[in-house]
């Protein structure tokens, strides 16, 4: 296939992120630069041998349009691009490793608000990212794509990936009741088939797909989007209930007394399972996640390996060192204890229903018996895009002067004898993220006053209610 040399495409420079593509939709991010990703991308899957592409798209007023130019820009290369609709982003990467391509997109802004839109990249089953994602850049601007004339071909998937979900359900005798939150996101029309091919009473809030996310922004990190599943939960006296974001790629867990578990909390029931079955393995997390979730880790029998946050990050880790399971603070769980190993939130739901109907316990009665932690969540302190990774640079320079216990894996986490604080630059939003864990309140007081000095000492104040934050 021969390459010509076009006018080159320059994109904002904001909109290349780590792994994956985002912007704000008519301001940094353009139908123009959709198209040019399609050829860009046409460019390495051509030259690795590819000739088909999956490409997906979740329910953002902006994605049908984004998703046309990107297609186009792969036809206008030769590539021939296998349309498989609308659905979650876990639905793109079980294209990729089902049907018979080189390599995937999925147009989506995630989390993101509506006006914000990108992309997500597969090659050879593999995530694209880092220094991949910067190479596309570098080959719009040269204008060095592929010439040739690809085609279309119309592959919905949703049906055969819902039949997957629901093929590894594990269930006991309970009968469980569930409410379920999909937030007006990507997950809507999955979820509605996948409830029907499960057992127990399931109540749906949020279903329709809905670009504008009437009801609530559909992140479940944030405890106030869980506030109509928790109260549902309750009132209907649920078992538990379950929450996705915009692109059906993290989950988020209510137990039956409404109250959130995190990320680094019901991990402790997946990773559970997963060590029974396979002793010693190796269990990967986040800087983010608890000291409880490693420390118990370790005392049932498995390997905790902490790793750096991010789903591409986490993915080629969770390859490297063959770990049945993975998972982030965030929500995304990655199995590849008998499915692929990328991160799906229907997945990770259907295997945690199976743990709690095969067992003899409530979700609330195993968050009890889990190690007592005094922490804050996710915390978010608005930073510039150009500015909040020199802060973190400026952070670790100061911690590194005072001798301090500090794991640089991704930002800082810092060690102390009250316990640990983190402190990392967000690859997605213009944003620092920041958590703290303490032995007790006064502790986590301690870690909270020593984050805020480090803080300001960059020039970033913490707003009054960082400091009454915890949970």
């Amino acid at each position: 296939m021969a390459t010509r040399a076009d006018e080159g495409h320059v994109f904002d420079p904001t909109i290349l992120r780590e792994y994956d593509i985002r912007g704000v939709v008519g301001r940094t991010l353009h139908e123009a630069d959709a198209r040019a990703i399609g050829r860009s991308f046409a460019a390495v899957l051509t030259e690795k041998g590819g000739r088909r592409v999956a490409v997906g798209r979740d329910g953002r007023l902006s994605s049908p349009s984004l998703e046309t130019a990107l297609v186009a820009g792969f036809v206008e290369c030769g590539v021939e691009v296998v349309r498989i609709g609308l659905g979650p982003t876990p639905m793109l990467y079980y294209a990729t490793q089902t049907l018979d391509v080189a390599g995937g997109v999925m147009v989506t802004g995630s989390h993101n608000p509506p006006t914000h839109n990108g992309f997500k990249m597969v090659l050879a089953r593999k995530s694209f990212f880092g220094s991949e994602i910067q190479r596309l850049g570098r080959i719009a601007a040269a204008g060095e794509f592929p010439s040739g004339r690809g085609r279309i071909v119309e592959q919905p998937v949703l049906a055969d990936y819902v039949a997957r979900l629901a093929a590894d359900y594990r269930g006991g005798p309970r009968a469980l009741t569930v409410a379920w939150d999909a937030g007006n996101g990507a997950t809507g029309e999955a979820l509605q088939l996948l409830v029907k091919a499960l057992p127990g009473r399931h109540l749906l809030l949020n279903e329709t797909i809905d670009g504008r996310f009437p009801v609530h922004h559909p992140d479940p990190t944030e405890p106030k989007n869980m506030r109509q599943l928790q109260d549902t939960v309750v009132r209907e006296k649920c078992d538990l209930g379950i929450a996705f974001d915009g692109d059906g790629d993290r989950i988020g867990v209510v137990d039956g007394q409404g109250r959130i578990l995190w990320g680094d909390q019901f991990m402790i029931l997946l990773a559970g399972e997963i060590i029974a079955k396979r002793p010693g393995a190796t269990i990967i997390a986040d800087v983010k996640a608890s000291q409880t979730l490693f420390d118990e880790i370790a005392r049932i029998g498995g390997t905790p390996l902490m790793w750096k946050t991010g789903h591409s990050l986490i993915k080629a880790k969770m390859a490297e060192v063959g770990a049945p399971l993975a998972g982030e603070m965030s929500g995304h769980i990655f199995y590849a204890d008998g499915y692929y190993g990328y991160d799906d939130a229907l997945y990770a739901a259907v295997r945690l229903l199976g743990i709690v109907a095969r067992g003899n316990e409530s979700l609330a009665a195993l968050r009890d018996r889990m190690p007592a932690v005094v922490n804050t969540p996710e915390l978010r302190f608005p930073c510039a895009d150009d500015r909040k990774f020199k802060v973190i640079e400026e952070v670790r320079g100061r911690l590194k002067a005072a001798n301090a216990d500090v794991i640089a894996v991704d930002g800082v986490r810092v060690k102390t004898r009250d316990g640990w604080w983190l402190l990392r630059a967000s690859n997605t939003q213009d944003v620092l993220v920041a958590r703290a864990e303490g032995h007790d309140m006064a502790a986590l007081r301690h870690l909270k006053e020593s984050l805020a000095a480090q803080l300001k000492a960059s020039g970033i104040v913490p707003p009054p209610e960082f400091y009454g934050e915890s949970a």
